[in-house]
């Protein structure tokens, strides 16, 4: 259960603050935000004395995560919130769910924002696509058809750098990865293998499938790319069961970590709107501006399956949690190199797999100011206003034609999807912090008023929208151009 925080005038008014790209709001340390912002411990009494009356059992309590655990069993719970709980069956199994609406009573209202767990179904996927094997992967420079993380660190222009000093939180729910393999991995790519932890939050583990294919690609490719682009920065993996709940907790687990401070969170997982309750869309929203209080960046991919987002409608959707105005929604591209350089780079769109750059209009989160004035272009050439908030923010090479190489479970591949764009730019975020010598947070803001700073892709379509002269719903603003973006943030590179 997510109870509500302290403070939270205060904290709306920071986060007023910071949407409108004031610089000189400084970023809070996590003993401060604990002490301002944590629930009440009289509200977590009432929670208790609540839970005693229906027989449920208090497992576990977090005052500045303002989450609390509760066990029992079916009928108990279905009685503490008037629901019905019944098994439902989906290709992957069988899973959890409830019928109808949660009722709180009256002396939990206005204490307790959210009620998850209750359902159990995989909530998200990941946003990764594996490209078909054509013979034997080699790392050689100037590779046309895949390049190392550290290639295309060169392309973009990445400022020099090792990361080192910073912590990168990557979000798992699911698969695992192998030592053995990050060792030859970084080895090959003559990069110097980066610390990598595991953190087990809601009992959720680091446990590899073996299957290349599965679950294990995503983590895998998170690392490799995070880790080639900054490999002095800290990783650490956290690891959760694929549920709303076990989601939300291994973000606000890694935002209030007091051990490893991550400073950016790279997210590779989602699922459409429309798959998403109303109050876990608001619950995950509140956790990334506590995020952005903190400093902490949180690099969100928006989806592989385009305008659509793999729902079968006829409407357009967009990805969650990229659509949260407080996460930096990054979509897709397709890269072509030579030389050195980019030669061209377009929308990400495979017709024939399928696979696109997810990006689109939000029906839940409302314009951010720093959206203001917008439009998008469908794919006819048509402009019309951006009423809601627009995704994606960035972009980055995601076509798997022109993927990553990367290694999983013993076996030399190449990778796409925007999974590898959301660890892409929170390698250069890592970078960019190490630089400033301080968190850069939050940058939507920035980066919308220095648009220049990115190089806009105006080639290309992900479905219903195409891509335009400045931000459109493809590839946002653009795909980075490293050092111009440390400029606009008064980071000097070499």
């Amino acid at each position: 259960m997510l109870l509500r925080r302290a403070g939270s005038d205060a904290l709306k008014e920071r986060m007023k603050k910071l949407a409108f790209g004031d610089r000189g709001i400084p970023h809070l340390q996590r003993d401060e935000f604990a002490k301002q912002f944590s629930a009440q411990p009289a509200d977590i009494a009432v929670l208790k004395q609540f839970a005693d009356r229906q027989g449920l059992a208090v497992v576990q309590e977090d005052l500045k995560r303002r989450t609390v655990v509760l066990s029992g069993t079916v009928a108990q719970f279905n009685e503490a919130f008037d629901v019905d709980l019944q098994l439902f069956e989906h290709p992957g199994g069988v899973y959890r769910g409830r019928m109808g609406p949660i009722h709180l009573p009256d002396e939990l209202k206005g204490i307790v924002e959210a009620v998850l767990g209750l359902d159990n179904r995989p909530q998200a996927r990941p946003h990764f696509r594996n490209r078909a094997p054509a013979g034997n992967v080699h790392w050689r420079a100037g590779a046309a058809a895949s390049f190392a993380p550290t290639q295309l660190a060169s392309l973009y222009d990445f400022p020099s750098g090792t990361g080192k000093g910073e912590c990168i939180a990557i979000i798992e729910l699911g698969g695992g990865y192998r030592p053995a393999d990050l060792a030859t991995y970084f080895s090959e790519i003559k990069v110097a293998k980066p610390s990598v932890v595991a953190a087990s939050v809601d009992h959720g583990k680091n446990h590899p499938t073996g299957d290349p294919n599965g679950p294990d690609g995503e983590v895998m490719l998170d690392i490799e790319v995070a880790g080639a682009i900054a490999p002095a920065a800290n990783i650490v993996v956290y690891f959760a069961p694929n549920t709303d709940a076990g989601f939300l907790d291994a973000i606000t687990t890694a935002i209030h970590d007091t051990i490893h401070k991550p400073s950016v969170i790279s997210i590779s997982w989602g699922g459409p709107e429309a798959s998403w309750t109303q109050q876990s869309m608001t619950a995950f929203d509140q956790a990334f501006q506590e995020a952005a209080a903190l400093g902490i960046t949180v690099c969100v991919a928006s989806g592989d399956n385009g305008s659509s987002d793999g729902v079968n409608d006829g409407k357009d959707h967009v990805d969650f949690p990229a659509s949260s105005p407080y996460a930096l929604a990054c979509g897709g591209t397709s890269l072509q190199a030579a030389n050195g350089k980019i030669s061209s780079e377009t929308v990400w769109n495979d017709g024939a797999n399928g696979g696109a750059s997810g990006g689109g209009v939000s029906a839940f989160f409302a314009l951010p100011s720093w959206q203001a004035e917008l439009r998008t272009t469908n794919s006819k050439g048509v402009k019309s206003p951006l009423p809601m908030r627009g995704v994606p923010d960035v972009s980055g090479d995601a076509d798997p034609q022109t993927g990553y190489d990367v290694r999983v479970d013993g076996q030399d591949t190449v990778i796409g999807g925007t999974s590898a764009v959301a660890p892409l730019w929170a390698g250069l975020i890592a970078l960019l912090n190490a630089g400033k010598g301080s968190p850069v947070g939050y940058v939507n803001p920035q980066l919308y008023k220095n648009s220049t700073a990115l190089r806009d892709v105006t080639q290309g379509d992900n479905g219903e929208f195409a891509a335009a002269t400045g931000w459109d719903a493809c590839t946002g603003l653009g795909s980075p151009n490293g050092k111009a973006i440390a400029a606009t943030l008064g980071i000097q590179t070499t």
